[in-house]
């Protein structure tokens, strides 16, 4: 067994949140519909010799700021995947890969166990749909003193305080909306 291994119920809890994962091969042939997938919010588990497992996420649900993640186009991705998926489960690996297109964070590749004991996000605001909606969206820099640079707070069409997160960017702080307790 590999150090590496992912424990048989870590995998299962994995498989029964987002599916049974891919080969590299089959992820590969499928890269451009997995990746649009990835940015409508979908997780993909990708294995490479049955126990190296990494996962495609959504750029929302890439933790902490994006600034000063290793990059890597789409294109080139897809021909390193295998390369990529056996490095994202290396333990020393200190964070996600950011997959870009034409310089556009759209998906990132990490280790499938960093999802494991993680809740099911299946309240995930979605900035989108809550526009939609009518809601309105404020943006504000934040005093140095604050701590975070950076505010998203979500109000309703009466102005009420339906969310909120903070943030060193703007992109962190709409990450982090939560649902405003009420």
């Amino acid at each position: 067994m590999s150090p590496h291994d992912l424990a048989p119920s870590v995998s299962a809890d994995l498989v029964a949140r987002f599916g049974a994962p891919l080969g590299v091969e089959e992820a590969r042939a499928h890269w451009g519909r997995l990746t649009r997938a990835a940015q409508d919010g979908a997780t993909t588990l990708i294995t490479r010799e049955r126990w190296e497992w990494a996962a495609l996420i959504p750029v929302t649900e890439v933790p902490g700021p994006l600034t000063g993640l290793a990059v890597l186009p789409l294109s080139t991705a897809r021909r390193k995947l295998g390369d990529l998926v056996r490095q994202a489960t290396l333990p020393y690996e200190d964070g996600p890969l950011l997959l870009t297109r034409h310089r556009t964070p759209v998906a990132a590749l990490i280790a499938a166990r960093s999802l494991a004991g993680q809740e099911a996000r299946e309240h995930r605001l979605v900035v989108e749909d809550l526009l939609r909606d009518g809601h309105t969206v404020v943006l504000s820099r934040l005093p140095v003193a604050a701590g975070s640079a950076y505010s998203a707070v979500v109000r309703d069409a009466g102005g009420a305080d339906v969310a909120a997160g903070t943030g060193d960017s703007v992109d962190e702080a709409l990450r982090r909306l939560q649902q405003a307790e009420g």
